[in-house]
């Protein structure tokens, strides 16, 4: 069924249709509009079907975002455990446990306990001075709050390069210095001078007496004094042999023992 719409003048564009025939009428410069596919009422339900569609698929995507996103999103799991030394089982202080792509990580204490948050999957690096590096990943499904291990770490031995140590920078540093070197004199240095044993004696022999001298000199005294009030100290009397009963006795005795008489008959 064909329906006329609207007359336009040869060389117009008809509402700019693709789908819209133009029939050249009767009258000369005149033409006749037929609408061969869709009239006005289906364009506009084609419109609105569009912008239905258009919003219907936009609440599909903003529902199915969140979902996306929680799938996305990896767990946080508890990770601890104890760095061993080998099969004694014996705790590593300060061994490193960290996580090398996020760059976060800890240090065992003392007794070589650790605990730290982690992701599931993360690679963990377990290093210690003196032992071979450790690798511990966490399985990407794991589903449980917390991960226990027991780490033992092998022994690696390194053995350093010499490492020489000179005060000077370049060589060249070195030749200067070595050429602004000044030997000691025949008399020597001035601390070979102030080590002289006259000076050090006359120093000795010129310094007062310190607290410590003073003390000690105080405690001699106070011991003669009392060794003499109890007899066993020297004094007046026992320094003096006629003072001494027994300087007497001895001289008796010798007496007695005709010691005298033979000295005089040898003279």
């Amino acid at each position: 069924m064909f329906q006329a719409h609207l007359l336009y003048k040869k060389g117009a564009k008809p509402f700019g249709f693709p789908f819209a025939k133009v029939t050249i009428g009767p009258e000369p410069g005149v033409v006749y509009l037929y609408n061969h596919l869709l009239n006005m009422p289906d364009l506009l339900r084609l419109r609105r079907f569009s912008l239905f569609f258009a919003v219907a698929l936009l609440g599909v995507l903003l529902l199915a975002a969140p979902s996306a996103h929680a799938q996305g999103k990896r767990k946080v799991i508890q990770f601890t455990g104890i760095v061993a030394s080998g099969d004694s089982l014996l705790g590593v202080p300060g061994a490193t446990i960290y996580v090398p792509k996020a760059g976060r990580g800890t240090s065992s204490n003392a007794y070589g306990y650790f605990s730290m948050a982690v992701l599931a999957g993360d690679s963990i690096v377990i290093r210690s001075l003196g032992y071979a590096n450790q690798t511990i990943v966490i399985p990407p499904d794991f589903q449980r709050q917390s991960y226990s291990v027991i780490i033992q770490l092998q022994e690696d031995a390194t053995m350093l390069g010499e490492v020489r140590v000179f005060p000077y920078t370049t060589e060249r540093d070195f030749k200067k210095a070595f050429l602004a070197l000044r030997l000691p004199t025949e008399k020597g240095t001035a601390a070979a001078d102030n080590l002289n044993e006259q000076l050090m004696r006359r120093i000795f022999n010129s310094q007062p007496m310190g607290p410590t001298a003073n003390f000690r000199q105080t405690m001699q005294q106070q011991q003669l004094e009392y060794d003499r009030r109890q007899g066993m100290g020297p004094s007046q009397y026992s320094n003096n042999p006629l003072l001494n009963p027994f300087s007497w006795l001895q001289l008796i005795q010798q007496v007695k023992k005709g010691e005298f008489k033979k000295k005089d008959n040898d003279d």
